[in-house]
Order: structure tokens, then sequence, then C-alpha cells
């Protein structure tokens, strides 16, 4: 059964680990992260953007796929279905069709405006007992034709936004979606404190967290990060497994071209990457 984020991401923030929001693109995406979950006792959130969602054939589709997958597959761990970058329109879609949390992304609003749209979803939400995320200060890089340059939000408005009643808050903190640029200038964790110590106990969200050093991440989850999201290594890693099976002319050899075949490596690599990063947010053992 599907869960709210609140109690997983709460216990996170007092035990000093963040839970991974693992983004899902198909059924062999959802297979390996809730298996990997359920091997490793952690707790997890599946991510879906708008555009992942669309793929799938819709919200209702991906809620009916996981509903059946957690009963099929026996995943006893906590789950979240969350909805990742979401419109206005997109959150109140997902709600419909019965996402257990929701992402509203109104950081490339004027501050007033992201406050009024955020109220609304505060309210149905907590009528449905869903957890929600808001946004401020956009994260860099492309994620659905959503582009930010990875500007640090402000404290200040955060506070505004977190006294709304969200469930966890995204802070921009000079973080980037996707592949970072040699050039980074990494984590501002000065802004990651300041934010910190105007919304006191908020579970704080990284996005991008492809690609982060490992001593940020731990420093990251020290200052207040819960949830920690990764999609483009999963792609990356997945990616990367089923072009050495086709290079290698698997495909070819007996029944190799059969998808349950060929899409195997991939699912397998998926299956590594999140365990490598539960380990490093430190998940395991915590459902």
């Amino acid at each position: 059964m599907l869960v709210s984020a609140k109690e997983m991401l709460n216990k996170a923030r007092e035990g000093k680990y963040a839970v991974g929001q693992f983004n899902i693109n198909n059924l062999e995406w959802t297979k390996a992260i809730l298996l990997t979950a359920q091997e490793n006792n952690s707790p997890v959130i599946l991510g879906v953007s708008e555009g992942a969602g669309k793929y799938m054939c819709g919200y209702k589709t991906v809620v009916g796929m996981v509903n059946g997958m957690l009963e099929e597959l026996n995943i006893t761990v906590p789950v979240a279905l969350h909805l990742d970058h979401g419109s206005f329109e997109g959150a109140k879609a997902c709600i419909n069709a019965g996402f257990s949390s929701i992402m509203f992304d109104g950081s490339h609003y004027a501050i007033e405006e992201n406050i009024a749209k955020t109220t609304e979803l505060v309210n149905a939400c907590n009528v449905l007992g869903l957890s929600l995320e808001a946004e401020v200060g956009s994260i860099g890089g492309e994620e659905d034709g959503v582009i930010g340059a990875g500007e640090c939000a402000d404290p200040d408005e955060c506070k505004a936004i977190a006294d709304l009643g969200v469930t966890m808050l995204a802070a921009g903190i000079g973080n980037i979606h996707g592949k970072y640029p040699e050039n980074w200038a990494g984590l501002s964790f000065e802004t990651l404190a300041a934010v910190k110590e105007k919304v006191g106990d908020m579970p704080l969200v990284l996005h991008g967290g492809t690609g982060i050093p490992e001593d940020m991440i731990k420093k990251a989850i020290s200052l207040g990060v819960a949830k920690i999201n990764v999609n483009t290594e999963c792609q990356l890693s997945f990616a990367d497994a089923t072009r050495k099976y086709i290079e290698a002319g698997k495909d070819q050899q007996g029944k190799g071209f059969d998808p349950r075949k060929l899409l195997a490596p991939g699912f397998e690599a998926i299956k590594a990457t999140v365990k490598g990063k539960m380990e490093l947010f430190g998940s395991v053992g915590k459902a």
C-alpha cells in the first residue's frame, strides 16, 4: 500500500540519513527500484515527472502498475509515489489519480503566486493525507522543459513557503539536474545552513543527486537534507549496460533479442545503482 512520504522523511531527518527518490520511466525501472528497496529494507520514493507520466500512458496507469507490483512482489517497505516537478494542473491530476505524494514546483512564479498556489494544494493534500513538496529557487539544468540556472534560494522565501504547512522543501543551493559541468562551483552549504535556520525541522530535499561528490552528499544530510533525488545516474547505467549487451552481439544469439533478455542487464544495472545510493544516503535497514 502506498504511503505519504511524511513519516519516512521525518524519521530520516531525525536519524541523520536521507531517503532516495528514484524516478521511474517504465516497468523495468519500477520493478528494479522496488525490489532493491525490499532487499535492502529501505524506504523509497518513486518519482514520476510529468513527461514520464505521459510516456507511461497517464497517471492512472502508473498508479495501477505500482499498486499491482506492491502486491505481486510482496513489497513491505514504505513506498511513496511522488509527482516530480509538477505543475499546478499536474499536481491536481496526480491527486485525483491516486498518488500518495505530490511536488508542486512553483519556483518559476513570483513568490506571491507560488504561495497562493501552494496554499491551495496544502489544503487538498492535508484532507487526503498526502505529502506535499514545494520548491523555492529553481534547480539548475533542464527537466521536462523546465530550465533553471542553479540559483540559490532566498531563505526568507523558503520560510514563507515552509510556514504554509508543506511536508518538505526543495531549496536551490546551486544543484543541477543531469550531468554536472566541469566548472560547477559545488553546493552552497552557506545557503543550506541559512535555509535550515529559517525553516527549523522541515525535511529538506536535494534535487540533482547524480554527480554530487559523496562528501557533499553526506554534509548536506548533516544539514537537514532528508530526501535526495536520483534520475540521470540510473538512466546512464541502464544505457551503458544495454549498449554493452548489444555491442557484444548477445541480442543476435539465440533469443537474445527477446526484450526480457535484452533489457535484463540494464535492469540489473539500475538495481546496482540504487543499492549504492541507498548505502550512501544511509537508508539501508531503516524501513
